[in-house]
């Protein structure tokens, strides 16, 4: 055992610590639903924001530009942590390590809950954001690796609730809550959620993650956050400021060039601190593309389609949300059918009727005009939900699909990273095309703003189909990926058994040495005895003990030469 021990530690390449705990269904799916629950009281609170900032400044007494902080600060730090959930959900155990996280959270919502100025709930909300990524990821890591490669589609359609719905019934739960009992019933109500769900993760949670060995890489940390952090927060500032002013060009000149380094080092040092080599894997790559484009459009209408509601047709910000609420049930509703649809039929269904769906629904929006009733719109984006439904977890499940488990946690923190850079890119690039555009036709039209609403969605009715596209050319045929899918299982049965295999055989051998030495101290013993009984006996009688000690022998041989050659 020491031997295998010391095997292990002197192999270069194997840099698992300690394995993860296999759990059964029954607790997987326990777990699963506190990860589910976390992942939608943090999700709401991201977006949620958006319709409680207004009596926020007031209270605190800040401007329209320092608000926006409030959410802007959230979102880089959310994009900083991303990268580094890599190495802390690899470095280790998994339930400390998601206590920690859930407590985080709490804390930074206890902080604005009771915040009394800017700074202080600039620090709650950072607070969260590191909370909210880490969180986010580990959710993702853990239930790839819990549940069956047959169920993840499932499993993911159901977890993707807390990232395509919660957002989307955010501003309307706010805006009510802020209507009725004011702005820190947001947090108060988010607080009593998690605290009850980290109490009951107490007694559910296992390490079921694989601890490894991994050293902390500074440098790689200083990189990451100067490439994803400026990034951020030039898109962040773009929202406000002109794409050639300061703001923008300076910390947009620093994350790209950080991440030409950052990317450069990742793939000279041994074990990288954020593994991009996980981009070589093709699956993994267009899943990637793909979701940049749709998450591109999805987070782009969650903020136009608001201004639409109230500035542009006059009405509340519970209209707002009443007006996106049946699309999030039906996505809600379409989010697990998907899942299911990807585990037996593949991605190739979804990822091209999905964008056909999409495009269609966005153009039609193009010809809505300041006349038309919300509600119609409303239907519209029923059908829009089906299509983002469709396509929003299965493109997770299936970029992860190849990746090996010892990846998992690389993977899924350069997907979350793209996706939420994605998503402020869309969020500002559309509200700014709004703008430019409403402010270009401002003399020529009788509704500017509301033309620049239809330009909008002509725009993300192009994205759509481009996403399109990305699914013709760049996913294989369900055909394909059901064989290759059944392979791998082939070949994941063949390992097991072939293990299984290897230790009957070590089994067998130890029982032979075992028997064989059985067998040789027998001889020693039936030996010892023939003397002892020559010094007491006759000469003949010492002949004939001889004799027989000798038979003994010969047959102990015999055993052990049989037993060798079965």
């Amino acid at each position: 055992m020491s031997e295998k021990m010391s095997e292990k530690k002197s192999d270069p390449n194997n840099i698992i610590i300690r394995e993860g705990k296999k759990v059964s269904p029954k607790k997987s799916v326990l777990i699963f639903l506190n990860i589910t629950i976390n992942s939608i009281a943090t999700s709401m609170l991201a977006t949620s924001l958006t319709t409680a900032l207004p009596p926020i400044m007031k209270d605190l007494n800040i401007t329209v530009n320092t608000g926006q902080w409030l959410t802007s600060g959230f979102i880089l730090f959310l994009a900083v942590m991303t990268p580094f959930t890599a190495y802390l959900i690899t470095r280790f155990r998994t339930r400390p390590l998601y206590f920690v996280s859930t407590i985080l959270f709490i804390l930074g919502l206890a902080i604005c809950a009771y915040s009394k100025n800017f700074i202080m709930m600039m620090t709650g909300r950072i607070i969260q954001g590191c909370g909210n990524g880490l969180l986010s990821s580990m959710g993702q890591v853990i239930i790839l690796t819990i549940f069956p490669k047959d169920k993840i589609g499932m499993m993911m359609g159901w977890y993707g609730l807390s990232f395509g719905v919660a957002p989307i019934i955010a501003p309307t739960v706010a805006g009510l809550l802020v209507d009725s009992v004011g702005w820190r019933m947001i947090f108060i109500i988010a607080i009593g959620i998690l605290v009850v769900s980290f109490i009951w993760a107490v007694f559910i949670f296992d390490d079921v993650l694989p601890v490894m060995d991994k050293q902390f890489d500074v440098i790689s940390l200083i990189l990451s956050i100067f490439t994803f952090g400026g990034v951020t927060l030039a898109i962040s500032n773009l929202g406000t400021q002109d794409f050639l002013s300061y703001g923008v060009l300076i910390p947009l000149i620093v994350g790209l060039v950080g991440s030409v380094f950052f990317f450069r080092r990742q793939l000279r040092i041994k074990v990288p601190f954020l593994d991009v080599r996980v981009l070589k894997d093709r699956n993994f790559t267009i899943s990637v593309i793909a979701t940049i484009v749709l998450q591109f459009t999805i987070m782009g209408s969650a903020i136009i389609v608001p201004i639409y509601v109230q500035q542009i047709k006059g009405h509340s910000a519970t209209i707002s949300g009443l007006v996106l609420f049946p699309g999030s049930i039906i996505m809600a509703i379409m989010s697990p059918t998907a899942g299911k649809i990807y585990d037996k039929m593949g991605m190739k269904l979804l990822i091209t009727m999905g964008p056909i769906l999409l495009s269609v629904t966005n153009f039609i929006v193009f010809f809505l005009n300041i006349e038309h009733s919300v509600w119609i719109f409303s239907g519209i984006n029923i059908f829009r939900c089906v299509a983002m439904g469709a396509l929003l977890m299965p493109l997770v499940s299936w970029s992860m699909e190849d990746i090996p488990k010892t990846k998992t946690s690389d993977a899924t923190a350069l997907y979350n990273s793209f996706r939420s850079i994605a998503g402020a890119v869309g969020g500002t690039s559309f509200v700014s095309i709004m703008t430019k555009v409403t402010t270009m036709v401002a003399k020529t039209k009788k509704h500017p703003d509301m033309f620049a609403f239809n330009i909008v969605f002509l725009i993300m009715s192009g994205t759509a189909f481009i996403l399109f596209l990305i699914g013709v050319f760049g996913c294989e045929s369900s055909k394909k990926q059901l064989m290759r899918r059944k392979a791998a299982k082939a070949n994941a049965n063949g390992n097991e058994n072939d293990s299984v295999e290897i230790k009957v055989k070590d089994a067998n051998k130890d029982k032979e040495l075992t028997k064989e030495e059985k067998s040789e101290s027998s001889t020693v013993i039936e030996n010892d005895s023939s003397l002892d009984k020559s010094t007491n006996h006759s000469d003949n009688e010492t002949v004939m003990e001889n004799d027989i000690a000798n038979k003994k022998d010969n047959e102990s041989e015999i055993k052990v030469v049989v037993n060798k050659n079965n």
